[in-house]
């Protein structure tokens, strides 16, 4: 499996992995081509944005987006927060997921980072206990506002 940043061509794709998904297709979200390809602008232009994928077999199986965030709180200490992990359904549990989350983590100390966060649905028992066993720890309790 190689990990590398997505270009315009893996976005359907990827868009593909984060439909694949109960929770998300009980969210109801409309694609709009416009704001999917303006999204896509903003992340690749900025360098605290990285969306990446895994390839297997010349095909897109996994994606995550990653957020670089400065901060003043320990000790002036970047972080790194994860979100959008997804691997293709039919390619789960043969350790691609813990290899793609083990590179970010890698990723982060490469630029310095004191932190890796992410969230993850309450629902998502198995992804709790996934994150776990790679080292995370559910210190925080996440809320989130729908605009």
């Amino acid at each position: 499996m190689q990990i590398r940043t997505a270009t315009r061509s893996d976005v359907p794709a990827i868009l593909t992995l984060l439909e694949d998904d109960d929770i998300s297709r009980l969210r109801g979200h409309v694609v709009v081509p416009a704001a999917i390809e303006s999204a896509f602008e903003a992340i690749d232009s900025d360098d605290r944005n990285e969306l990446v994928v895994a390839v297997e077999d010349g095909e897109v199986i996994g994606t995550c987006q990653l957020t670089f965030i400065p901060g003043l709180s320990r000790g002036g200490a970047e972080r790194l927060l994860i979100e959008a992990v997804r691997i293709r359904s039919d390619k789960r549990g043969g350790g691609r997921g813990g290899d793609l989350i083990r590179w970010t983590i890698e990723r982060a100390r490469e630029r310095g980072c004191r932190v890796v966060q992410l969230t993850t649905d309450k629902r998502r028992t198995e992804a709790q206990r996934f994150y776990a066993a790679l080292g995370f720890q559910a210190s925080h309790e996440g809320m989130k506002l729908a605009l």
